[in-house]
């Protein structure tokens, strides 16, 4: 008789190892599932069945889409909580129970959604991984966890006890999960869609007609992921107004800041875009401000990239990470964005930080992230030693009482909304503060700290 559905992976040694992997990812802004698609492409390309899931949809009560929502209201409202929290929860090393019982209600239903046979389990989102870990340590999954970092920096909550392999894009955030704790951790290179390529002059040009963009003018795509959040106004002006190159703005799902742009004289302000590699084609330089999934898509299209007024949390540490590298520039004063602009555009930087940022995908596929990830597969790994004393069985409140508090509420998706952890860094009457204002439930701001420079969309 047929396994049923969702019943654990054999351990090891019960039978053959089938060619069924797993990835699961959260559908939080676009990055994450972007990297979970591009390696589910190239497994599949490999022979194996993938199967992908989202951590979103696996937590109970439909917190997911609060998850989602919260995380994002955070962002383009109280920005300076989220720079606060983040940065507190990375000298802590970590987030503190609200979060981890949020992502421990999620447990039972990752194992039922795994399907019968699967040989390894990959996450690309803190959040999975910290819950895969939990269920690697408790031997209830028998089976590697991967986790595939999809930062070039690394906060302490990517780091999962439990997880077996952590997979680097450079040696800049493998240094830094290390530095967090993790033991086995790979550097493989980054992933991008293959589209994303270096072009000749003729491609540009083609390119920039498709789009109807300037034949001969020095173009500046600016990106600020897939909500188009940060100070993006702000930075299409300024480059505007300091001639270095015209400005090209993808505001991803943010038609509202889209129209915005276009009312202040903007010309070429674009919502969601599904050819991104023909305006990568056209463009002379790409401004981004949190250092994810698109930033690496630039360096596969050989296009020189600057971070500049970054979003707070990981779109500064990435700013950072990125500089580190040498495969961005991190500008970080007003003043120097023309110099930086025309040096990147028409100066010996933008050639060196192209052929530095290609280099990372100079490895063959062999050496990639996927290759990796099917050489584990294959082989397998122990089973990592468990905690020396299990951990106490939750009592489960009764449906009624789940959502009695609004503070509870809040404080568990943005804990797992913003990495996993992140909202137990304030106490008290502060935290209640500022979640009741990240998530739109007051009309008043928090009397504590100050707001960042610039506009928030």
């Amino acid at each position: 008789m047929p396994a049923p559905v969702g019943a654990l992976p054999r351990p090891r040694g019960e039978a053959a190892p089938s060619g069924r992997i797993a990835i699961v990812s959260a559908s939080v802004g676009a990055g994450h599932d972007g990297a979970a698609a591009e390696l589910a492409r190239r497994l599949t390309a490999d022979g194996y069945t993938v199967d992908r899931h989202d951590l979103l949809d696996l937590l109970p009560a439909r917190l997911g889409r609060a998850v989602q929502e919260g995380y994002h209201r955070m962002l383009v409202r109280a920005p300076w909580a989220y720079q606060r929290i983040y940065a507190g929860t990375e000298r802590a090393g970590g987030g503190g129970p609200a979060a981890q019982a949020l992502l421990r209600s999620a447990e039972d239903r990752v194992l039922r959604a795994l399907a019968p046979g699967t040989g390894a389990v990959v996450s690309t989102y803190p959040g999975a991984s910290r819950v895969l870990g939990e269920l690697r340590l408790s031997g209830r999954l028998t089976v590697p966890v991967l986790t595939y970092l999809t930062d070039f920096s690394v906060h302490p909550l990517w780091v999962a006890g439990g997880v077996d392999v952590h997979l680097a894009a450079h040696d800049v955030p493998a240094a830094q999960a290390r530095g967090a704790g993790a033991r086995d951790v790979r550097v493989c290179g980054p992933v991008a869609d293959p589209r994303f390529r270096p072009c000749g002059r003729e491609e540009r040009d083609r390119a920039r007609a498709r789009f109807g963009l300037p034949p001969h003018s020095p173009l500046a795509l600016l990106v600020a992921g897939s909500w188009g959040v940060g100070p993006v106004r702000k930075v299409a002006l300024e480059v505007r107004d300091c001639g270095a190159a015209v400005p090209i703005v993808v505001c991803g799902r943010n038609e509202a800041l889209a129209e915005r742009l276009r009312a202040d004289g903007i010309e070429h302000a674009y919502g969601w875009v599904d050819d991104m590699p023909g305006l990568m084609h056209a463009s002379d330089v790409l401004i981004q401000n949190a250092g994810g999934l698109t930033s690496l898509e630039a360096f596969a299209a050989g296009l020189p990239v600057a971070s500049y007024r970054c979003i707070p949390g990981h779109g500064l540490t990435n700013a950072a990470a990125l500089d580190e590298a040498g495969v961005a520039v991190w500008i970080r004063d007003r003043g120097d964005l023309k110099a930086v602009l025309h040096d990147l555009i028409d100066g010996p930087l933008g050639p060196r930080q192209r052929e530095t940022g290609l280099a990372l995908f100079a490895g063959s596929p062999a050496e990639g992230p996927a290759a990796e990830i099917g050489r584990v597969h294959r082989s397998g790994l122990p089973q990592p030693s468990p905690r020396p004393s299990p951990r106490p069985a939750v009592r489960r409140r009764p449906a009624s009482r789940r959502l009695t508090t609004t503070v509870a509420v809040g404080c568990a998706v943005w804990a797992c909304a913003v990495g996993t952890g992140i909202a137990t860094a304030y106490d008290g009457p502060g935290l209640a503060r500022a979640i009741s204002h990240g998530l739109d439930l007051d009309d008043h701001a928090p009397q504590h700290g100050p707001r960042p420079e610039g506009d928030h969309e």
